[in-house]
This record gives structure tokens, sequence and C-alpha cells, in this order.
């Protein structure tokens, strides 16, 4: 596990940040549940599972949730918010998901996290190895469109980015463009059945209508659905 994982210091304000922001509660979840699909009756993998909002929502749609998380204080809101109803471990993707057998999961749902992994191609090849034949995975991450509007330069550039959001919360998240995402999927084995430019969800017109202005315009995350 990473010494000191990204999200540990603001776990709590992330929480309540992604409750109700425009960006995760109205625009991701939505499209990353729409990918999912019926889950009712299937074992279901959180990869990055955070304060478990993501999770909440699987377990409620009839799911049975396991899921793991490097911040041991996102884990911790996690069970709170879950209680028992989902399996929840302190774990970095960095690592091998030596907790679970080869054919363990029906589908692997991995949002807005790839982005923050350093050898992603080892992960995405281990969730094939974890997500049953015929199983899926769902990610989201954002869109490199997005990300090159938002630092200029070249769209083609890749590399590491260092930022500060919200109230002082420090990051560090990967860039390149939609080709080389897809090329780390298929080198992984995955095949691309769906990919997704989300639309802002109708609520969002509602709670944030600047943001849903600005994302009718232009995507800021992808989704992407895996077979």
């Amino acid at each position: 596990m990473a010494d000191d994982p990204m999200y540990d210091a603001f776990a709590q304000d992330f929480e309540t940040h992604a409750t109700d922001s425009a960006w995760n509660a109205h625009y991701d979840r939505p499209a990353v549940l729409e990918l999912v699909g019926d889950v009712a009756g299937s074992r279901v993998l959180d990869v990055g599972c955070g304060p478990g909002l993501y999770a909440a929502e699987l377990v409620a749609r009839g799911a049975e949730v396991v899921g793991c998380d490097a911040s041991p204080r996102m884990v911790e809101l996690a069970r709170s918010r879950v209680g028992a109803a989902a399996d929840l471990r302190v774990w970095d993707v960095e690592r091998p998901l030596t907790w679970l057998a080869d054919d363990a999961v029906d589908v692997a749902v991995m949002a807005l996290v790839l982005h923050h992994v350093t050898a992603r191609v080892p992960l995405l090849r281990e969730l094939r190895r974890v997500v049953r034949t015929g199983g899926r995975l769902v990610l989201s991450t954002p869109h490199p469109t997005s990300d090159w509007l938002h630092l200029g330069g070249g769209y083609f550039e890749r590399g590491w980015v260092e930022e500060t959001w919200a109230d002082g919360w420090p990051v560090r998240y990967w860039r390149q463009p939609l080709q080389d995402w897809l090329a780390e999927v298929a080198e992984a084995g995955w095949r691309l059945d769906r990919l997704v430019e989300p639309r802002p969800a109708p609520s969002m017109s509602a709670a944030h209508p600047d943001v849903a202005s600005e994302l009718g315009r232009r995507p800021g995350f992808v989704a992407l659905g895996l077979v």
C-alpha cells in the first residue's frame, strides 16, 4: 500500500463534495452506472471505491459488492456508508489483487481512478484476471480534450500533471490522448464495447446550471464499457 495515499488527507472533504457535486453526482455517476446496467445478483468489484458512493448505488441495485481503496480514511467512510452490505478493504491497486481469485467477479467498476495509476496496463490485466469470462469492466477518466483545454499545450502531450484542487487538495494524474488510453486497454486484453462522452444528467440543470451549460457544449469525462 502507498505510504501516503493521495486522497487520505482530504477524504472527508471529498466525500462532502462528491455527494452532490456537478461533476460527480450529476455527471460521472449517472454515466458510469448507466454503462454498468443491471447488476442484480451480480458480484461487482469497486476499484478505488473512495467514500462508497458508487458501492452504495450498486448495493441498492442488488449487487454483491467487493471493493478497495488505497486510502484508509476513504475505506472507513465507505464502510460507514454501506455497512456490512459490501466487503471493502484497504488496498493499493498498484499491487496485484491477491485477495481475489481468478474469475471472482462478474463486473468491475473503476470510476475516475485510472488516471492516478502509474502501472495502468498491469492493473487492467489484473482486472481481466479477476473478471469472469464474459464479464465487463466499466471505467471513467477525464476526457483528453478537457485536459487539453484546461492545461494548454498540445492535445497529444503525455505526462504527469500536479495540481491543487478545491480547498487545497494536492493531486497527481496522467494526461494522454484518447488513442493512448484505448491502446492501453487493448494491450491489457480488453475489447471496447461502448464509449460514452457523457452529457449532464437532467438533475444538473437545476442544481448546477452553469456547469450544466459548460458540459453540454464539451465533454469533461469519458466512460468506457469493456468486455
